[in-house]
C-alpha cells in the first residue's frame, strides 16, 4: 500500500498580491507531494502568509499565527511556517517572540518552501526581496473560482508616499517581461481562466524599470491576443496622466474592461502634499473628468485614507465634496495607521481615533446613495455576467459578477432564473439594485427573456451600454 500523501494547510492574509504568493507556495507544496486540506487540524504542515502593511493587518497576522500554533499541540501539525510581509519586516522580533514557529520566510521567499517541506532548511529563511521576481515557470495553484485569476505584473514599488512602508519590505519595482506574462496568461487560459485581473503595487509604472521600457498599454495589447481570455481588468493604477493609447484600450478594446481601480488617498491639496503624492487636488478633478469623457461607460473604483496626521475638518470636507462630485462606482475608506519608518509617523498633529472613525463613517454614508444610484441606473438594461456558481443567498439561485464588479471587493449579481455553468459569460437583464449588489434574470443564448413563474417582465429603460 502506497504511503498516504502528506497534508498542508494555508492561511493567506492581506492583499491580492499576497494571494498570488500563497498560490505559488501551494504549487511548491504540490511538487513536494503535499495535498492541501481545508481543516488545519488535519494538516501536518501549516503555512501562514502574513500581511505587515498597517497595524490592524499586523494584529490579525499575529493572532492567526498563535491560533495556528495551537494545532501543534491539539492537531497533527509538525511544522508551522510563517511567510510574507510581517516576517520580512520583523524577522528578529518574531523569531525571538514566537518559538512555536519552525520556519520564517520573507515576502519574496515562496520558492524556499520546497527545502522547508523536504526538511533541508534552517529556521530563518528571510531573504532580500530584490532577489526575486515571479516567473511564468513558477508553480502556481489558483485558489479563486477556476475561471478567474490575478496576474501579478510586477513586484515592489518606487513611490515614496509618506504613509507607506511597502517599499521597505517589498523592495523597488521589478517588472516582469511582456513575454513572461503572456506565457503565464496563456497557461491560465488553457486551464479555463476567462477573467484576468492585473495587479501590482504600482500598475501604471509597469515596464519603466525594464531595458526596453515597455508600457502598460503594450502589455495589455499583448495579453489581449491570448486565446480564451475574455475579460482583462486593471487594478492599483497611480493617479497620474494616463496615455492616449491606454485610454483607447479601456474605451475600445473588446477584452479590456472599461474599469479602473485607482486609489486616490485624498483630494485636499494640503493633505496630498503631506502624503507626498506628487500632485494637488486640482489634478484629481482634471483626471477624473478626462477619464469620464474618454471612457463613457467607465466603472471607477477608488480608495481614501482619513485621519492622516494634520487632516483638518476643512480638508476632510474637501474630500467629501470631491467624492460627491466624482460619483465613484465603488469606494473603500481606510483609517490612517501610524507606522514606524514612515515620514507620516513623524509629523505630529495626530487626529484622534474617534474623530477619524467618525470621518470614515461619514464618507461611507456619502458614498452609499451614490453607489446605489449608479447600480439603479442599470435596472432594465442588459449586462454581461460572469457566472461564479451557486449563490450564498440560496442553493436554488446562481450568482456572478457583471463586468463592473471585480472579484471579492465590488459586490455581486444574483441570478433569479435560468441555468448556467460556472465560468460562462452570459447576458442578463437587471431587475433590482441594492446599495452594492444587483439582481438579474439570465437571458437565453438567443437573447430571449425567460421569466420565473408569476414574475412580470420589468420595464426596459432606454440606456445605451457598451457591449463587450
Amino acid at each position: 500500500m502506497a504511503d498516504a500523501p502528506r497534508t498542508i494547510h494555508f492561511v493567506s492574509l492581506g492583499c491580492a498580491k499576497n494571494r498570488v504568493d500563497t498560490e505559488v507556495m501551494l504549487g511548491v507544496a504540490g511538487l513536494e507531494g503535499f495535498v492541501h486540506v481545508e481543516d488545519p487540524a488535519e494538516a501536518e504542515v501549516i503555512v501562514v502568509n502574513t500581511c505587515g502593511f498597517i497595524g490592524p493587518a499586523k494584529e490579525e497576522s499575529i493572532d492567526t499565527i498563535f491560533e495556528m500554533a495551537q494545532f501543534k499541540a491539539d492537531g497533527r501539525c509538525e511544522q508551522l511556517v510563517v511567510a510574507g510581509c510581517l516576517s520580512q519586516r520583523y524577522p528578529e522580533e518574531l523569531s525571538a517572540q514566537m518559538p512555536e514557529v519552525d520556519h520564517f520566510l520573507g515576502s519574496s521567499d515562496m520558492l524556499q518552501l520546497g527545502p522547508v517541506l523536504s526538511k533541508r532548511a534552517g529556521r530563518m529563511l528571510v531573504g532580500n526581496p530584490a532577489d526575486y521576481t515571479m516567473r511564468a515557470t513558477d508553480p502556481r495553484v489558483i485558489t479563486q473560482r477556476g475561471h478567474s485569476a490575478y496576474l501579478k505584473i510586477a513586484e515592489g514599488c518606487n513611490r515614496s508616499c509618506s504613509f507607506c512602508t511597502i517599499p521597505s519590505f517589498r523592495g523597488k519595482q521589478r517588472s516582469r517581461s511582456v513575454d513572461d506574462l503572456v506565457r503565464e496568461a496563456t497557461r491560465l487560459a488553457e486551464q479555463g481562466v476567462v477573467e484576468l485581473n492585473l495587479i501590482s503595487q504600482d500598475t501604471i509604472a509597469y515596464g519603466r524599470d525594464l531595458p526596453r521600457r515597455p508600457n502598460l498599454a503594450e502589455l495589455i495589447e499583448a495579453l489581449g491576443e491570448v486565446p480564451g481570455l475574455r475579460w482583462l481588468r486593471l487594478h492599483y493604477l497611480y493617479p497620474e496622466k494616463l496615455s492616449d493609447a491606454l485610454l483607447a484600450l479601456l474605451a475600445e478594446h473588446p477584452k479590456v474592461l472599461p474599469y479602473i481601480d485607482m486609489p486616490l488617498q485624498h483630494a485636499a491639496t494640503g493633505m496630498l502634499k503631506r502624503m507626498r503624492r506628487g500632485h494637488g487636488g486640482k489634478r484629481l478633478y482634471e483626471l477624473v473628468d478626462r477619464l469620464r469623457r474618454r471612457i463613457p461607460d467607465l466603472v471607477f473604483r477608488s480608495s481614501f485614507i482619513v485621519g492622516h496626521p494634520g487632516e483638518t475638518e476643512a480638508e476632510f470636507q474637501e474630500l467629501v465634496d470631491f467624492v460627491r462630485w466624482a460619483e465613484f462606482d465603488h469606494l473603500g475608506v481606510f483609517l490612517y495607521s501610524k507606522e514606524e519608518g514612515t515620514l507620516s509617523g513623524t509629523l505630529g498633529k495626530e487626529v484622534p481615533e474617534e474623530l477619524a472613525r467618525r470621518r470614515n463613517r461619514e464618507l461611507m454614508e456619502v458614498q452609499r446613495p451614490i453607489s446605489r444610484a449608479r447600480l439603479e441606473a442599470r435596472v432594465g438594461t442588459e449586462v454581461e455576467v460572469l457566472v461564479d456558481g451557486v449563490s450564498d443567498e440560496s442553493d436554488f439561485l446562481l450568482e456572478g459578477r457583471w463586468w463592473g464588479q471585480a472579484p471579492e471587493v465590488d459586490g455581486k449579481i444574483v441570478l433569479a432564473n435560468g441555468t448556467a455553468r460556472p465560468g460562462e459569460i452570459r447576458r442578463a437583464l437587471v431587475a433590482e439594485a441594492s446599495d452594492y449588489d444587483l439582481v438579474a434574470d439570465l437571458l437565453s443564448p438567443d437573447g430571449r427573456w425567460e421569466a420565473p413563474p408569476g414574475v412580470p417582465r420589468p420595464a426596459r429603460r432606454k440606456v445605451k451600454l457598451r457591449t463587450l
